[in-house]
């Protein structure tokens, strides 16, 4: 499907099924699940609700019990890759269907090849109609006995791929003696004899032996065999070990062999020239493919893949990304046309999203062979830099992120995969836009910034972290805040940046990032002030006095700290109090909005626990009322808002009005400014009964009931242009400080 696209109605509906199968299923006395209700899938649908299972390690024994039923669920074409199911539920839920093709690569090794062939050849009419059927990775179990070779009771069998099995000689001659095989893939097996497959040679079109690391044949007795094949139109002789022989060289070279070929894949191979193949292809003018990847020749014109013939090598690009896109199974050579496409991406001017769909397939069918992810994602990173990202379908992105993370977690010591992978994830397009785990990508890079002292990839940890914590809920925030060792590692980052004296990037962005990590996380903002980082923040606060973007950033986290009620006593100093009153007159609003901020919280709660001076209480709460008054109105969007529900209590504290005006001032310059998200908000969180509450209180400052007559006015307005109810809803948490 082309990502660029949305997905279909048809995908969508399948996705949502198989994540959510028991709501629409009963769970029998063995622990599998039926359907409730007696529907009946078209057979397209059924095959590709199977593969949308087994894709998303859904299928299992309890949910693959669905297929039992052939009548609901009608199965042709099962694709059952990847899955962890046991040979019992194999056998009742998949082998009574009429199968025309199975597919059961690399499921769990409880599920063996002797147990797929003694279900499937249980079932007389699916010995008939099976056509194709692909074992790759499987365990073969006893296959060697006699009694347990029963692939010649499959007599439909047109096509057979068995590729990375301790696959025998004595198995390649019961599968040749197959009566309509016509394709076979016997790829990285234990054959030793070829001879067997004479016993196809009148009918066999497709043969695959990649990498067949233990034959015994030489070259001569190979071609001997070969050359008997007088049908073959497709043969496969690639070699990714870089083995020795000559055998490329010699079929290349020996006039009228194989004179139906139109496609041969000799990569690997040695000895093998330009001059060999052109030749060799010019006596078939209907060849359509030549695999010549990590071999010395591929580099003429004529074998360039630009025209009908397709070539796979390293020569250009259009050869790297056709073995990328026949490879993408093959480890080795996965690994050796990243490693060439590498080069290329360095100068890559315009988006490119066909070549990184073909990296992130490589990176999908490999993900704990560490050259491939290594090679990979500096391959990412070279086709998403910049502005390139913005000319990638937002599906691609996130499909290509999650890869990424993958890749984090399973190498998390190596350390240039980590820094491929960070450069890669810090991108505005890919932080903001795309949708991924961000959650897990948050604990993966902190967990990076923990273990390492790379400045210059500090400064992208700390980038990262700030704009993911921003997006998270608050529940994943307080979560990641929790953690007392990511918050020690920024006060260090601050710490060392304070003391050189340096405002920087990393400095601001380490500060946006502890300030969104404590907002309405209380057990963060425990660990923020156990950590002296009260101490520090004043620090910063005295060592860049005329730097309003630090003072900003500060003042925010501290406005977090000062909404936790049972922190305010570690805030009653005087010293820092005078800070903040300073602050509070600063010509800068959005740092003045922030001091007036700590100070509303502070003094919200009453006299009783006030614990310094009375006087100072009520001299700061004019203080605030008048600072307020006296702010311009700001010519853009100051600060942004999840939720109105912390300013609530405030517009409750009837006895200090600056408190109240600080509140309402906040709301009504969100509401003036994005009505469409502000109004709405307000309405559903109940802001309506508040404020008309404020207006009609006898107590309420004629400063505070403008303002609220003020937002009144504009929910009105919002109400009679959207017809908006303002149905309650609660909203649990605001936005936070995106750098």
């Amino acid at each position: 499907m082309d990502e660029a696209s949305p997905p279909s109605l048809t995908d969508l509906c399948l996705s949502l099924v198989s994540s959510r199968l028991e709501l629409f299923c009963v769970k029998l006395a063995d622990g599998s699940l039926c359907l409730r209700e007696p529907l009946i899938f078209p057979q397209e649908l059924a095959d590709q609700l199977l593969c949308k299972m087994a894709t998303e390690g859904l299928l299992n024994d309890s949910t693959v019990g669905i297929f039992r039923s052939c009548q609901q669920l009608r199965l042709r074409r099962a694709c059952i890759r990847t899955a962890r199911i046991s040979a019992e539920a194999f056998q009742r839920a998949l082998c009574p269907h009429r199968l025309l093709e199975l597919d059961a690569s690399r499921v769990n090794a409880d599920l063996t090849i002797t147990d797929i062939l003694r279900g499937l050849s249980a079932n007389k009419g699916l010995r008939e109609t099976l056509q194709r059927l692909v074992l790759n990775g499987l365990t073969m179990s006893s296959l060697e006995e006699p009694s347990r070779r029963c692939f010649s009771s499959l007599h439909g069998l047109r096509a057979l791929s068995i590729s990375n099995v301790d696959f025998y000689d004595s198995g390649l001659a019961d599968v040749c003696s197959l009566p309509r095989l016509e394709s076979l893939d016997i790829s990285n097996t234990s054959v030793t004899n070829l001879t067997p497959l004479l016993g196809l040679k009148a009918k066999i079109r497709y043969l695959t032996m990649h990498q067949l690391k233990r034959l015994e044949m030489t070259t001569v007795q190979l071609l001997a065999v070969l050359s008997q094949l007088e049908g073959l139109q497709h043969l496969d002789i690639s070699d990714d070990k870089q083995f020795t022989s000559d055998v490329a060289r010699q079929l290349l070279e020996t006039p009228g062999i194989l004179p139906a070929l139109v496609s041969l894949d000799v990569s690997g191979r040695k000895q093998v020239t330009d001059a060999a193949v052109r030749a060799f292809v010019e006596e078939r003018p209907g060849m359509t493919f030549m695999g010549l990847l990590a071999t010395d020749a591929g580099f003429s014109e004529f074998l360039s893949g630009e025209g009908s013939l397709k070539v796979t090598g390293e020569a250009n690009e259009t050869q790297i990304c056709e073995a990328l896109r026949r490879y993408s199974e093959r480890e080795g050579f996965v690994r050796e046309a990243l490693f060439h496409l590498f080069s290329l991406t360095h100068v890559m001017e315009k988006a490119r999203p066909d070549i990184l769909k073909l990296v992130a397939l490589g990176m999908k069918n490999h993900p704990t062979t560490l050259n491939v992810q290594l090679a990979a994602s500096a391959c990412v990173f070279n086709l998403t830099k910049q502005d390139l990202a913005f000319g990638m379908p937002v599906r691609l992105l996130g499909s290509v992120t999650q890869l990424l993370l993958e890749a984090m977690k399973t190498f998390p010591n190596h350390q240039q995969l980590q820094k491929n992978c960070l450069l890669s994830l810090c991108s505005d397009r890919i932080l903001q836009e795309v949708p991924f785990n961000r959650f897990d990508a948050a604990k993966l890079v902190m967990q990076w910034l923990c273990n390492h002292e790379d400045q210059n990839m500090q400064r992208m940890a700390v980038a990262i972290i700030s704009i993911l914590a921003a997006k998270l809920s608050t529940e994943q925030t307080a979560q990641l805040g929790a953690e007392l060792l990511i918050v020690k590692q920024l006060l260090h980052i601050v710490r060392q940046k304070t003391s050189q004296g340096t405002v920087d990037a990393t400095l601001k962005f380490t500060l946006s990032a502890l300030w969104n990590l404590t907002d309405e996380s209380p057990t963060t903002c425990r660990h923020f002030i156990e950590n002296q980082g009260l101490e520090l923040f004043i620090k910063v606060l005295e060592s860049f006095p005329s730097e309003s973007s630090i003072q900003q950033k500060v003042l925010g986290l501290l406005n977090n700290i000062a909404e936790v009620g049972e922190l305010h006593a570690e805030l009653m100093v005087q010293g820092f109090l005078d800070h903040i009153r300073s602050l509070l007159h600063s010509p800068e609003v959005e740092v003045s909005y922030f001091a007036a901020g700590i100070l509303a919280h502070l003094t919200s709660r009453g006299e009783t626990v006030w614990t310094l001076d009375l006087p100072l209480r009520a001299t700061l709460l004019e203080q605030l009322h008048s600072a307020i008054l006296k702010w311009p109105t700001p010519e853009c969007e100051m600060v942004a808002y999840r939720s109105f529900n912390p300013f609530f209590p405030l517009l409750e504290c009837f006895q200090t009005p600056g408190v109240q005006l600080w509140a309402a001032w906040a709301m009504q310059h969100v509401c003036s400014k994005n009505a469409a998200r502000y109004c709405s908000m307000l309405l559903e969180e109940g802001g309506l009964q508040q404020l008309e509450a404020v207006r009609s209180h006898p107590e309420t400052h004629s400063d505070v009931r403008r303002l609220a007559e003020s937002i009144l006015d504009s929910l009105n307005r919002h109400r009679t242009r959207t017809g908006h109810t303002g149905a309650t809803q609660a909203h649990t948490h605001r936005e936070r400080d995106v750098p």
